[in-house]
């Protein structure tokens, strides 16, 4: 237990350490963030214009068979909208009963990138859609994730692709002793929330 603990220390260390390196990129890329708008030196700014492919352009080159599939891309958007409802009324309501910490939205559907001067029209459109779509999906594993801590704080006994948030204070697989001895303090314990 105490190496797997060590690991998931040297994993959160890793990723503070990741973004403080993207962070670098602003003075890199000439801009700075100002609350949740990203300003470009008028310079960079003007270069992005330069390089900006037209959608007559884009359309011309695109392959036939990307433009027939987007009606299917866009067709997910009505599953994916009715999930974000769901979801968001459900940590509403259950968060609030289980005394749960809800899901702050915002901190997970991230939609800046139509901002980007050098993208066209349609590049811009794709860039929101997955922005929310990949946004979404993350809003939704860490509600899935504490609600998995609060109900069934156990790990799985084989391996699984991508570890959640709150998986580090799961309990062992057959770690019965445990479990019992320790279910309502892990079942309340959101002190380390992302």
């Amino acid at each position: 237990m105490h190496k797997i603990q060590e690991i998931i220390e040297q994993i959160t260390r890793l990723e503070k350490e990741l973004a403080l390196e993207i962070q670098k990129k602003e003075a890199e890329f000439y801009y700075h963030i100002k609350g949740k708008k990203v300003y470009f030196e008028e310079t960079t700014r003007k270069y992005h214009k330069t390089i900006l492919v037209s959608i007559h352009k884009y359309l011309w080159n695109a392959s036939m068979l990307n433009i027939l599939t987007v009606p299917v891309i866009w067709l997910c958007l009505v599953p994916g909208v009715f999930l974000d409802l769901a979801a968001s009324v459900y940590q509403l309501i259950c968060f609030q009963v289980y005394k749960i910490p809800k899901v702050k939205r915002r901190d997970y559907i991230i939609i800046d990138r139509h901002a980007l001067e050098y993208l066209n029209a349609i590049e811009k459109l794709n860039c929101v859609y997955c922005g929310y779509f990949n946004g979404l999906i993350a809003y939704v594993q860490e509600i899935a994730a504490r609600t998995e801590q609060y109900w069934c704080p156990i790990k799985h006994a084989r391996k699984i692709r991508t570890l959640h948030s709150r998986y580090n204070m799961f309990f062992d697989y057959g770690d019965a002793t445990t479990y019992r001895k320790n279910i309502e303090k892990v079942r309340r314990d959101f002190s380390k929330l992302s």
